[in-house]
């Protein structure tokens, strides 16, 4: 009990934070920019009827635009310049990564180091253009198609709103990179973090009216709210839960010196991916039905609208589609981000080893053996997780979007932010300690 407490007073140490400075700078930055994020979300499209927009979005808003809406921070709702949010960014990274499996020559840029990696990001910015301008002028014509949208639809509207969706995107991107470099964090995730937190107020509000004129009962709020502490509860534990393998040093003899073997472990989070597998899945399946939702869909080819409805909230082919995703993105992004023979070679050229198997090949083996039966635990603690809200909808026909997705986000981006502090408060006290011993030095010396 004594060392968590000791714990517990290190990691709130507010005289460190207090002495910070370059963490306070970064602190301020972040939150900076995510408030030039959030007023971005409130500046509307030119040439948009707010009040005829606002009638069609209510119809809209339980299927995909509800989800998407969240993820863009509430933008979509007020068709702002914002409104395709970073989503964009996240496909065209999708793309790349499974290019860089697939192609050699991307498959070589991206063993460059850090130039094949500004290379390979190059890229990733000129295929999230193109996705933004398909998106944009898909969005400019379904608001056109829409019954009194647009005050003056044709070619200048169209080339203005795609202007603005696709510059308002770059811009998103373009600022989660100064926060991911500048501030506390990855920008990108902190983005999509600020859109769903902003959302959980009026979320919270609608669910408590919906109590009060007896829409809910309270029984089924109090078990909302005791749902969601738990899910919580269960994505601080699986986020934070790890497999360590345990690594050994033999003696080594430096001159005459011989230094005892060490041991270490070698951490696997279970889940490895984090939140990029719900991510990635939500934007493929918001990516070809974005523009459907502003579109009448009795001008849809018959096939089109069969596949439309059957991808909507709570049916199952959805549902299958999303878990599989899911599963999908988590084996592939471990896979992308842990490389098993990179870090059985990095042990054999450092001397170490796995107790009971060999350097090389047959740890890199073990280790890959491992990674997969702990990756197939995290991809069914993620599935759970995201479709317990659609299960939840289903059910009780709660009209908003909470739990799943929206907390996993929310409780690993936090997790990660707050770690990252922690790991500059480390720094920071580090440098003082340097700091502190050269002068004591400099004193004797004198």
């Amino acid at each position: 009990m004594a060392s968590a407490a000791e714990q517990l007073a290190s990691n709130l140490n507010f005289a460190a934070f207090a002495k910070a400075e370059d963490l306070k700078k970064r602190i301020w930055f972040t939150l900076g920019a995510l408030l030039v994020y959030r007023l971005g979300t409130y500046i509307p499209l030119p040439g948009i009827n707010p009040d005829a927009f606002a009638q069609a979005f209510t119809q809209q808003s339980r299927g995909v635009l509800g989800v998407f809406n969240m993820f863009a921070g509430g933008a979509v709702e007020r068709m702002a310049i914002f409104a395709l949010g970073i989503m964009p960014y996240i496909s065209a990274s999708i793309i790349m990564q499974l290019m860089t499996s697939v192609v050699p020559s991307l498959e070589a840029l991206k063993k460059e180091g850090e130039q094949g990696r500004k290379i390979i990001n190059q890229y990733t910015r000129y295929g999230t253009v193109l996705l933004a301008l398909v998106q944009a002028y898909g969005i400019a014509v379904g608001l056109e198609s829409g019954s009194g949208i647009v005050t003056d639809p044709g070619w200048f509207f169209r080339i203005s709103a795609v202007i603005t969706l696709v510059g308002g995107t770059m811009f998103l991107m373009w600022l989660g990179e100064q926060i991911t470099a500048r501030g506390i964090g990855n920008g990108i995730s902190l983005i999509i973090f600020a859109g769903i937190v902003a959302g959980l107020p009026s979320a919270i509000s609608g669910t408590l009216e919906l109590g009060r004129t007896g829409a809910l009962s309270t029984g089924l709020i109090l078990a909302i709210i005791v749902l969601a502490i738990v899910v919580i509860a269960v994505i601080v534990f699986f986020e934070r839960a790890q497999r360590r393998l345990l690594i050994q040093y033999p003696k080594r003899q430096v001159g005459n010196r011989m230094f005892q073997g060490d041991t270490s472990h070698l951490p696997l989070k279970l889940n490895t991916a984090g939140v990029i597998p719900p991510i990635f899945a939500s934007s493929l399946l918001l990516l070809p039905a974005t523009v459907a939702g502003f579109t009448n869909t009795a001008e849809l080819p018959a096939w089109a609208g069969g596949i439309l409805a059957t991808l909507g909230h709570g049916q199952p082919l959805y549902m299958a589609l999303y878990a599989a995703m899911i599963a999908f993105f988590a084996f592939f992004y471990t896979a992308i981000v842990f490389n098993p023979k990179d870090t059985a070679d990095q042990l054999k050229k450092h001397s170490g080893f796995i107790p009971g198997y060999r350097p090389g090949e047959r740890t890199a083996e073990y280790i890959d053996y491992v990674l997969t039966r702990i990756t197939v635990v995290g991809a069914i603690y993620l599935v759970v997780i995201c479709l317990m809200p659609e299960f939840l909808i289903s059910a009780t026909g709660v009209p908003f979007y909470l739990g799943g997705t929206s907390l996993l986000i929310v409780v690993s981006v936090t997790l990660d932010t707050v770690a990252q502090i922690q790991g500059h408060l480390i720094a920071h006290q580090y440098e003082g300690l340097i700091k502190k011993s050269k002068l004591r030095g400099g004193k004797r010396g004198k």
